[in-house]
């Protein structure tokens, strides 16, 4: 952790209450610790009871404050009683983190008899997030103050091959947002989209060759949260992502042909190809020489 932006982090939200969701691992947690440790009072929400217990636990033995709220985010009528007890019995939410999400690596062509992926993505990443913003918003309307942090992806800049069910839900709880930040700006509401690279979590576990690209660690990309509750930003990306988002919009098929070649490089998940008899490349256990060139050229894009 940087010592620095802990101490910023500190000065700008020590006393109010954050809703951390996705908060039993990953991303989720190591922010939930961080927030904890910057003396605010953080409310742990994801699926796992004992997980969360877990986290809560380790976050009041530094000192911090924090509370477990278990809720199935996929399912709208949990998100709305969630979200009542939350109000119930915190009283007031300053700080609202859509961290949870799921993610699959699959192409259109290998998903054509998969429309479930979609639905079940779309489910989470992006009505779950809405649900759980429309339910806190009047309580950030009343009191004229809250900040809302979407964790986005860079393949939303990038428009990253094989994850067009991940991407597709991400660009539209990014348009949500930004068309929602305009209404609220007078009650002093702040949107903040953090367009995040790979980062080294149990989400990308299942793609083998992850091990040999970069990432950050849940620590860096904590950095990153941290960030953006002190300087209240419209968005955070890496210099790739605004890269890949300028390329796009300058010289979109350029950008094409570059994630071509990264599409064609790195192979289907074993899942996604079914290949389970180890002629799939994805199962060796090291990546090649032209998949780490290519990988170190663009660090922290999916492929």
């Amino acid at each position: 952790m940087n010592n620095k932006i802990d101490a910023l982090l500190g000065q700008k939200i020590k006393g109010k209450t954050a809703v951390v969701t996705g908060a039993s691992s990953g991303i989720g947690e190591t922010v939930a610790k961080q927030l904890g440790r910057a003396g605010a009072r953080v409310i742990l929400v994801a699926r796992t009871r004992e997980k969360l217990e877990e986290v809560q636990r380790e976050i009041v033995a530094e000192g911090g404050e924090a509370a477990d709220y278990p809720c199935y985010l996929s399912d709208m009528d949990a998100i709305d009683q969630c979200a009542q007890d939350i109000l119930a019995r915190e009283g007031q939410i300053d700080i609202l983190i859509n961290n949870a999400g799921r993610s699959i690596r699959r192409a259109v062509a290998e998903s054509t008899d998969r429309f479930h992926d979609f639905e079940r993505t779309m489910q989470l990443n992006y009505f779950g997030a809405v649900r759980l913003i429309l339910r806190l918003l009047p309580n950030m309307i009343e009191r004229e103050s809250g900040h809302i942090i979407n964790i986005s992806s860079i393949g939303v800049l990038a428009n990253a091959a094989r994850f067009s069910a991940y991407v597709a839900s991400k660009a539209a709880l990014d348009a949500f947002s930004r068309c929602m930040s305009a209404e609220v700006r007078a009650h002093k509401i702040d949107f903040t989209s953090i367009y995040m690279p790979l980062v080294r979590t149990p989400m990308i576990a299942p793609t083998k060759i992850y091990k040999y690209v970069p990432t950050l660690s849940p620590e860096q990309a904590s950095d990153l949260v941290a960030k953006a509750l002190i300087k209240r930003p419209k968005s955070i990306a890496t210099k790739l992502g605004t890269f890949a988002s300028i390329s796009y919009a300058l010289a979109p098929k350029v950008n094409d042909y570059i994630l071509s070649v990264g599409y064609r490089l790195f192979p289907s998940s074993t899942a996604a190809s079914g290949q389970t008899d180890g002629t799939n490349p994805d199962q060796a256990q090291k990546a090649t020489v032209a998949q780490r060139l290519f990988a170190n050229a663009f660090p922290g894009e999916h492929w």
